[in-house]
């Protein structure tokens, strides 16, 4: 599947322009899907704040992942420590949206995906500039996510 093709799909645009409004990764995808997340806007966007540039700018998980692990969670997620049966469901269910990111993109780690060879950045974000846009490949990892999520829910409602 190609970028284009992608993009095509709803919530993969919208969550590709909300990146290129200043959201980060993480809120890029939880705004993509804001109208079936019942949860404030402003709440849900701090509740994700933290996981953009790969959990802090520590280049761990992808941001974009984190995001469908957050929608998949709200929607999908298991409630109380006694649901080993709802938590062994949506431990497979996180597996396999990792797997189709990964598939897709070689990997689900932020630094991997960037091509850094170190684990952390400065806390201080990039200012966003068109020549930072150009030099990462954010953009449309934020849209294959939430490709990637909007399929996986369309599956689960046929």
């Amino acid at each position: 599947m190609n970028n284009e093709e992608i993009l095509q799909n709803s919530r993969a645009k919208s969550a590709y322009d909300y990146f290129f409004e200043g959201y980060n990764c993480t809120q890029a995808i939880a705004m993509a899907f804001q109208d079936i997340i019942p949860i404030e806007q402003g709440l849900m966007l701090r509740m994700v704040s933290s996981f953009g540039g790969g959990m802090g700018r520590l280049r761990e998980v992808c941001g974009a992942v984190s995001g469908m692990f957050f929608v998949a969670g709200v929607l999908y997620g298991y409630d109380g420590p006694k649901d080993v049966e709802g938590k062994k469901m949506h431990y497979a269910r996180i597996q396999e949206l990792a797997r189709r990111f990964r598939e897709m993109n070689g990997a689900i780690v932020c630094r991997e995906l960037l091509g850094l060879d170190h684990k952390s950045d400065a806390p201080v974000p990039e200012t966003r500039t068109k020549e930072y846009y150009e030099k990462r490949p954010c953009p449309m990892m934020i849209a294959t996510a939430a490709y990637i999520l909007d399929e996986y829910i369309r599956e689960q409602e046929a």
